[in-house]
């Protein structure tokens, strides 16, 4: 897979790096991920895989954007409230990185739809706002093999982790979704970001984490946040590490 001129000089920072180099942006350039929501963290992921030189970009919203969310959904501006989300995306994106295709998924993911959305990727990021996604996606992507990083914030705080169920890390089956959370929590307990508000910048270091543990799947280096859950909490600036097995 052959760099032009100008994709040499625009990735030259990660071509200078012994872990990535041509090889590595070379899988870049190949990869697909599937971002599902383009909100808080689904921006920030879409923007720094798309900077980052990912080939194929996914992105799944069947939401508008709005005034209120221009305050932490920085992928967007104010001359893009009222458009698709996931057209507005394809157009930040085409503007950071032209050699970047999004594919729009202006959609809910559900039962119906989610295996056939997920085929068409090798990663998926889950920046979704609600259990009920989030747990249908865990779930189909431990049965279709597809590695998930999945991320939430609220107020002040976010977790983060990476999900790879179906392998097995020193001779242990790893952990899956349902291992750290069993069920979704009753409907209405825990309140939105619309009713508590949210700190606009803790979407963005946040994402950028789950980004990162993307393309450190993509690249295959590092260690990645298997059976370990990433809590963030803005407020102190505190970052702690919980351990979880296969129940």
């Amino acid at each position: 897979m052959m760099f032009s001129a100008e994709e040499v000089e625009r990735y030259a920072r990660h071509l200078v790096l012994a872990e990535v180099g041509g090889p590595g942006q070379q899988k870049l350039k190949a990869a697909s991920v599937l971002v599902v929501g383009a909100g808080g963290l689904g921006a920030p992921v879409i923007q720094y895989l798309a900077a980052a030189g990912v080939g194929r970009l996914g992105v799944v919203d069947d939401d508008v954007v709005s005034r209120s969310n221009l305050q932490r959904q920085v992928l967007f501006d104010t001359a893009s409230i009222g458009s698709a989300k996931t057209e507005s995306a394809r157009d930040a994106v085409s503007r950071l990185n032209p050699h970047v295709t999004v594919i729009p998924h202006p959609v809910r993911l559900d039962a119906g739809n989610v295996d056939e959305i997920l085929a068409g990727y090798d990663v998926i990021a889950d920046g979704s706002d609600n259990f009920e996604t989030r747990f249908l996606l865990a779930d189909r992507c431990e049965a279709l093999r597809k590695p998930l990083v999945t991320a939430a914030v609220g107020r002040f705080d976010g977790s983060i982790t990476t999900l790879l169920p179906w392998e097995n890390t020193d001779g242990r089956a790893n952990p899956g979704y349902r291992d750290l959370f069993p069920a979704p929590p009753p409907a209405g307990l825990l309140p939105n970001c619309a009713e508590v508000g949210i700190l606009g910048a803790l979407v963005g270091f946040v994402g950028s984490l789950q980004a990162t543990e993307v393309l450190k799947l993509i690249l295959g280096i590092g260690e990645p946040l298997i059976g370990r859950l990433l809590l963030v909490d803005a407020l102190s600036m505190r970052f702690e590490t919980i351990r979880y097995r296969r129940r």
